[in-house]
This record gives C-alpha cells, structure tokens and sequence, in this order.
C-alpha cells in the first residue's frame, strides 16, 4: 500500500472512530431513574424561538392519537404549542387562557376534545382540538358552598368513560366537583379539612382503571399524597408519597407518573424531581430524586438528588413510553424529553 493510501485509509478509520464515539456518547449519555424505569434526557427538545413561540410556565402536557405532542401554556401570545415527538412545531393556537393551568384530553365517540382549567379567570373550559370552546364551566353556586367566581379556583379534569367528568378545585376551596357530560353539576366531595377524607392542595385528578374498577386518584400535595376515592366520593386509600410535594397523578398501561413541584415541602425552591410507581403503587424509579427506598414496607423519605429540574410541573408519557417534562416558575423553559433506555 503506498503512504497517500495509507493516510486516506487511516484518515477513514479515524473518523469513523470518531462517528462512532459520539453515536455512543448520545445513545448513552448520561442515565437517570432506577431500576428498569431509565432515560436519558435531551434538554433541547422542545426549544422554539422565543421570539415567535414564547412560554410562561409550561403547565400541562398530553398526547393526542394523531401522537402529537400537545403543551398548555398560561402565555396568551399562544396558549397551545403543539409538537411532533421529535420537537418539531406543528401548530399553535389560544390566546384567552391567562391562567392556563389543567390540560386533560378526552375521547367521546372517536372523536378528541380537550379541558382547559384557568386559574385566572376562574373557569373550566372544553374545545375543540384546535380550540374552539364548546363548553364553559364557571363557579357553582347552586350547592352553596361559593359565595363568588374567586373563591373558585380550578386546575385540573378528569372525564370518565361516560363524558361525567371531574374537577379539582387545588387552588380554591379544595373540592371535587362532579359534572355530567353535559355540563350540568351533580355533586361534590372533598374540601378543605383535617381528616384524611378532606384535601389541601388538591392539584390534579385522574379515573384509575388499572385494578379494573374505576376510581378517582387526587393529588394532596401539601401532604405528600395521592388519594383513592370510588366514583361517588368515598375514601379508599391513602398513596403516601414521603417529601414528594408531587402534581397531578398521570397513568400510562400499568404505570402511574407524576411530577414532583417541590421537595420535602413546598418551602423549599428549586427541588423538584419527578415519580414513577408500580400497578401496586411502590415507587420504582426517580428521575432526579433519591433512589426509593422501602423499610419494613414504609416508603422512606424522598427529595431532589440531581439538579435536573427546577420545578416539574407535569409528566407526559408518549406511545414509546418516552417522558416529557413541563415546568413552573423556571425561566421560561420549553419541555425536556426523556428517552426510555
């Protein structure tokens, strides 16, 4: 071989070693979770120009069954971002949510709708999945127990398989309050107060469906919990959830996500991680946090371990079961996307 094909060959070589050192680097990167619930995390990915496409706080996140992305902002210049699941901008729309908080998608009859909670404006809405309003909840007075639209203070929905759907009162007075498909109010439960069966700070809702009976999972943030109720408002099981100030329980097959705001307490700024727990409710992996550990069958203790998140707000797990994280009060970032591994 003469020395000009020699330093051709060895140039190709070179940088294929290359090629492939960096392949490997972003394959691999860094890993984060425990257990078999591992990613790796592209910080980037939903990055837009701010210019054009700006954010608040990203709030909520959900995915349609076209597998688009959908993220709700309380930025009026365009409430709805709406991603492919590489990060690229499709559509955007809304400018009448200043208080832009609940995203909840709901299917009737093959056909998607969304529910939009506004904690500025004091209303639930229901739309269109490019945003015309179909619906419009506002404060019910009829049970007595408002006396005005600002004592209301709704963030988030859960609809049921029969279109009745459920709102989470976590900013106002703490109550479920329960609609039929219609819109017409049926009934409440909940509330502020000291017994397990009351709420406080009752920040997101969901129907559960793993254990084939339907019941409500809701959020008690302040005291690090979700709750079970049945349909009709009973308590059945208190998920205790040690130093995890944690937001809205979302469920994907068997799984059950959330977003954890803040850590030990709500006091403490820039601790949030986020959660992950089995179909029986055991925490299997952290995603920034501390790795979980059970005594005697008593989850120990959790808090921020990793400066990955500011303040996790939502967690949306797309069809490949990749996590994509929104988040509050934390410079106006854009959703991280986490990599299944």
């Amino acid at each position: 071989m003469d020395r000009r094909k020699f330093i051709q060959n060895s140039a190709g070589v070179t940088a294929s070693f290359f090629i492939a050192k960096d392949l490997f680097a972003v394959d691999k990167g860094p890993v984060y979770g425990h257990n078999n619930m591992k990613y790796t995390l592209d910080t980037k990915w939903g990055t837009l120009d701010s210019a054009k496409f700006p954010v608040n706080d990203c709030h909520e996140m959900v995915q349609d069954k076209k597998g688009r992305i959908i993220l709700l902002t309380n930025e009026t210049k365009n409430n709805i971002l709406i991603y492919n699941k590489s990060g690229k901008l499709l559509d955007s729309w809304g400018h009448d949510f200043p208080g832009g908080h609940g995203l909840t998608i709901a299917d009737e009859n093959g056909t998607q709708f969304l529910y939009i909670t506004d904690t500025s404006k004091h209303q639930v809405y229901k739309t269109t999945m490019d945003g015309k309003i179909l619906m419009t909840i506002d404060v019910p007075m009829d049970p007595g127990i408002y006396k005005n639209a600002k004592e209301f203070v709704p963030t988030e929905v859960a609809v049921d398989s029969n279109g009745d759907f459920f709102i989470a009162d976590g900013y106002g007075y703490q109550y479920i309050l329960h609609y039929g498909h219609d819109g017409k109010f049926k009934g409440y439960f909940g509330g502020r107060g000291k017994g397990d069966e009351h709420l406080d700070n009752a920040h997101g809702i969901v129907v559960d469906r793993r254990s084939g009976t339907p019941s409500l999972l809701v959020t008690d943030r302040t005291r690090n919990c979700f709750k079970r109720f049945s349909m009709d408002g009973k308590l059945l099981e208190i998920i205790n959830l040690p130093g995890a100030c944690v937001c809205r329980p979302v469920i994907k097959n068997d799984y059950l996500y959330a977003a954890v705001l803040r850590s030990p307490n709500l006091d403490n700024t820039g601790s949030g991680f986020t959660t992950i727990l089995d179909k029986d409710n055991k925490v299997v992996s952290n995603i920034g946090g501390t790795e979980p550990v059970y005594k005697d069958g008593k989850l120990q203790p959790m808090s921020q371990a990793e400066k990955i998140f500011v303040h996790p707000h939502d967690v949306c797990v797309d069809d490949d079961e990749n996590l994509y994280v929104a988040q509050w009060a934390s410079g106006k970032v854009y959703p991280y996307k986490f990599k299944r591994v």
